[in-house]
């Protein structure tokens, strides 16, 4: 394998910001079972497909790390970067199959609160899309991790709220242990996005 002194830095970011755009088409499409009308199979193979997807991204950023002599920011963090949204990914794609393998969206109605978290998950996907046209420039950063670290505050809230829900009495047994591991893949998520956060702010705090 080749390498190469200079970094091709457009690359790197490039790859980035496929990756984080893959997580905005994963809640889209977790964002559909909300429609009464929703085609919950197609939704959950249609995350199967950007999983995979966003498997082939990864592999290139590895590939791109180990045949670039001279990296833009500190390679170790490019790679945890690299990992971190592949595991978002990992986590949508889970929720979607849960869903659908535990046929829970059969029921009358999701609760309320998975929701609430879907949304949420949707909301960090597109400020973490965002953060990635400016992670070049490193310029403009703080407002991302402050306002990502909001949201997974808001995903612990509603979390919390869909446990008590799930006790409640609401559902039988069996319902609230399929929905009991949908709900800790939901949480699981909003912890993965914030901890792409962190690694995007000590990027930025080495290359300040």
């Amino acid at each position: 394998m080749g390498f190469t002194l200079r970094p091709s830095e457009d690359a790197f970011y490039s790859l980035f910001s496929q990756a984080a755009q893959n997580l905005v088409r994963g809640t889209e499409l977790l964002s559909e079972l909300g429609s009464s009308e929703a085609d919950v199979q197609s939704i959950s193979e249609r995350l199967v497909e950007v999983e995979h997807d966003n498997d082939a991204l990864t592999h290139e950023l590895f590939n791109k790390i180990n045949s670039t002599f001279v990296t833009p920011f500190d390679r170790e963090d490019i790679y945890r970067l690299g990992s971190q949204l592949d595991d978002v990914m990992d986590h949508l794609e889970g929720i979607g199959s849960l869903l659908y393998l535990y046929g829970l969206t059969s029921l009358p109605s999701l609760p309320r609160e998975m929701h609430e978290m879907v949304q949420i998950l949707d909301l960090q996907a597109r400020v973490t899309a965002d953060v990635m046209t400016r992670l070049k420039s490193m310029k403009d950063l703080a407002d991302y991790w402050v306002e990502c670290n909001r949201l997974e505050n808001e995903g612990d809230r509603a979390y919390r709220m869909l446990l008590v829900r799930l006790f409640s009495g609401e559902y039988d047994a069996l319902t609230v242990l399929k929905m009991k591991e949908v709900a800790d893949e939901l949480e699981a998520a909003c912890d993965a996005f914030e901890h792409v956060s962190n690694t995007i702010e000590t990027i930025a705090v080495k290359e300040s």
